[in-house]
């Protein structure tokens, strides 16, 4: 499989319904690359798509990615990169033989991390570039905390990502992550050809009851794609689930019956 296609590819048009598949990302998050393998053993022929993110990256290094293109499989590198534009911009260039085809930056480094990062991922087998808004596991008052809006304001969170997705794309970065609550708007804002890939992903009956671990802002597989969202990330539904093929093919199923494609206001 060639990683420059891949990743030219992965901004998914919705003109009409794709695979499922190519829109499911499990997240891998584990402490070993042997763990991870494990299930992503029981999850061959099921999914096309694994999250490496920091836990299993700092303790696997490129190894595991390499397993993983090795048997075909699509790499989302979450690393969340956040410094001052040189180094940034030197990670970049270090990941990029590593054949991943998405890698996450975090948008509020600022317009000229961003920039730097952007120029870095320029070549012809780099990742394509993610902007982090806000994490799913703030909400109002843990923005306001760090100093952005305060809790009697309305709209602080969808307000920050917006601020933050027009950043990213004034830096030439098309691609962002943001909570399955703001996606809508940030479709709506950033146009079709944005890449919109959204964690913060449970079950309908987790949703209703609450019961979200440490997510703030989240909603099921079928309302974050029919909201607009060209990918979302999955992990403990799938991965701490008796049967993890059956999870996962139940969440494929949900993609599947969404509202697709969706339209913008």
């Amino acid at each position: 499989m060639d990683t420059a296609t891949s990743a030219e590819t992965s901004g998914i048009s919705l003109d009409a319904r794709p695979n499922p598949a190519e829109r499911l990302i499990v997240a891998l998050d584990f402490p070993s690359a042997a763990t991870a393998m494990d299930l992503v053993d029981r999850l061959q022929g099921v999914c096309r798509w694994f999250k490496v993110g920091m836990e299993l990256y700092y303790a696997a290094g490129n190894s595991v990615i390499e397993q993983l293109r090795e048997r075909g499989f699509e790499v989302f590198l979450d690393l969340k990169l956040h410094d001052i534009p040189n180094t940034v911009a030197g990670a970049v260039r270090a990941v990029a033989s590593t054949g991943s085809s998405l890698l996450t930056i975090h948008a509020s480094g600022g317009e000229r991390m961003m920039r730097a990062a952007a120029e870095a991922a320029s070549g012809p087998k780099a990742p394509r570039l993610l902007a982090v808004t806000v994490l799913t596991s703030m909400d109002t008052a843990e923005l306001s905390a760090v100093g952005v809006g305060s809790p009697s304001q309305a709209a602080v969170v969808e307000t920050q990502v917006l601020r933050l997705a027009r950043l990213a794309k004034e830096a030439d970065i098309n691609g962002f992550v943001c909570s399955p609550q703001e996606v809508k708007a940030v479709r709506r804002a950033m146009g079709e050809e944005a890449l919109l890939v959204v964690p913060g992903i449970r079950s309908a009956a987790a949703v209703a009851s609450g019961k979200t671990e440490d997510q703030s802002r989240v909603a099921t597989p079928a309302e974050t794609i029919a909201r607009g969202a060209s990918m979302i990330v999955v992990g403990r539904p799938i991965t701490q689930a008796s049967d993890p093929a059956e999870a996962a093919s139940a969440i494929l199923a949900e993609i599947q019956s969404a509202s697709l494609p969706y339209s913008t206001p």
